[in-house]
């Protein structure tokens, strides 16, 4: 192992355009959607036959059949099949947590360069028994004659066959994401109009983007899609103000559609190596990862769901010797608009930045002007574990085709958890 840290590179990324849910990936799965990806870096980075250090990738809706997912999709792809894998999941931060894992053991010299990557569907999602029924099941699989499996079935009724399909409540409240930023809302005082005003923005952004050719040499197309079919063009504050909330149905409730990400499919990746690996290939170097942190909060005691970004970002600018002003990008994932919002203004609060984070003072105010400038996942949506790849990837090309500077990335995640990183050039 080497006795000082090496820089850790992004070479870059890519991804399939994202999908709604039960739309034009409905027939996909997660190993083939991250199959696609890979190949489709393989084909960009000339990495066909290379063994690569390891691929850390995970998606967090699984099947019991995907339980090799990060290996079979390397085996489906045209890397060597000496390549390893880790399957991993840290819900919405899993491609980002595979950036950082592999990041580590980049710069301690344990590899030269792995590939980070998520994949999501919520249209493949696995349907199971009731866990009576299930055992019956097991049970009948041990039965060795047949007076012993019909006694299985004593009491049967058609009540067990009823499918159970996995819940997005978080299983400590039973409460959705959603239900939990309507209470962080609340908390901050987030108005609707805010709310929709973040999201149009995030719409505007990134239809520019696809509209200057950013995101041309991101993406790969996948079932005769091109581009993110989330993405409105035509949405005005009037429109926005018209849908109903979703969450809370009362006068209070603020969360919409629109300033909700939308249930989503999809897949992406992102390349990391050492400065060698990169020169001896002619691959680019768009950005080093320099930074990161995870953090989590008790939000069964109280905390808000997604406020864990807060800490994680706060105590990874103490360890970088760094200010929240100091970035000339900033990445913070749209799970809702709201909780791009709290987020902010929690670092703007004094009292918060005191007693939660263990600052003397407020973190202070970013200029959103910099914030998520070519679209974020209100507009191109958020398949759960492919969002920090997708992130990475876009950061990274932002710098480098601004010739350089420094970018933040903050990324809430389900069961009160946050992850963050920081990208130079």
């Amino acid at each position: 192992m080497a006795n000082t840290l090496k820089p850790v590179v992004i070479v870059g990324g890519l991804r399939v355009p994202f999908c709604r849910s039960n739309s034009a990936y409905a027939d996909l799965s997660n190993k083939k959607m991250l199959s696609t990806v890979l190949n489709g870096m393989v084909a960009k980075y000339a990495l066909e036959g290379e063994s690569i250090g390891e691929v850390n990738a995970g998606a967090v809706i699984t099947h019991s059949r995907d339980w090799n997912l990060a290996r079979e999709v390397v085996l489906s792809t045209r890397l060597s099949p000496a390549t390893p894998a880790i399957t991993m999941q840290q819900a919405c931060g899993t491609s980002l947590q595979a950036a950082m894992m592999a990041a580590a053991k980049i710069a301690s010299g344990q590899i030269d360069s792995a590939i980070a990557a998520g994949s999501d569907t919520v249209s493949d999602v696995p349907i199971v028994f009731n866990n009576k029924f299930s055992k019956r099941l097991v049970s009948l699989g041990k039965a060795r004659d047949m007076k012993s499996k019909l006694a299985l079935f004593k009491g049967f009724g058609p009540k067990e066959l009823a499918p159970v399909p996995p819940s997005v409540n978080e299983p400590r409240t039973m409460m959705s994401m959603g239900q939990h930023c309507e209470l962080m809302a609340r908390t901050w005082g987030i108005s609707r109009a805010d709310q929709d005003a973040l999201a149009l923005r995030s719409h505007e952004n990134a239809d520019a983007a696809y509209e200057s050719g950013f995101y041309d040499d991101l993406l790969i197309p996948c079932e005769g899609v091109v581009r993110d079919n989330n993405l409105r063009t035509d949405s005005t504050m009037e429109s926005l103000a018209k849908l109903r909330t979703v969450y809370d149905k009362s006068p209070e409730g603020t969360l919409t559609a629109a300033n909700s990400t939308p249930l989503t499919d999809g897949a992406a990746g992102v390349l990391l190596c050492t400065e060698e690996w990169a020169r001896e290939r002619g691959l680019p170097i768009q950005a080093y990862l320099t930074h990161s942190a995870t953090a989590a909060v008790d939000f069964v005691g109280g905390a808000g769901l997604l406020m864990a970004p807060t800490v994680a970002v706060s105590d990874m600018l103490k360890g970088a010797n760094m200010t929240l002003q100091d970035f000339d990008i900033y990445e913070i994932h749209e799970a809702f608009a709201a909780q791009v919002l709290c987020t902010l203004k929690a670092w703007e609060d004094e009292e918060y930045c005191r007693e939660q984070l263990g600052r003397d003072k407020a973190m202070g105010t970013i200029d959103q002007s910099k914030m998520n400038l070519v679209g974020s996942s209100l507009a191109v949506g958020h398949p759960f574990a492919a969002t920090g790849a997708r992130i990475v990837s876009t950061l990274a090309k932002q710098l480098a085709d601004n010739g350089g500077g420094k970018g933040l990335i903050s990324i809430c995640t389900a069961g009160g958890m946050g992850v963050s990183a920081i990208l130079e050039l």
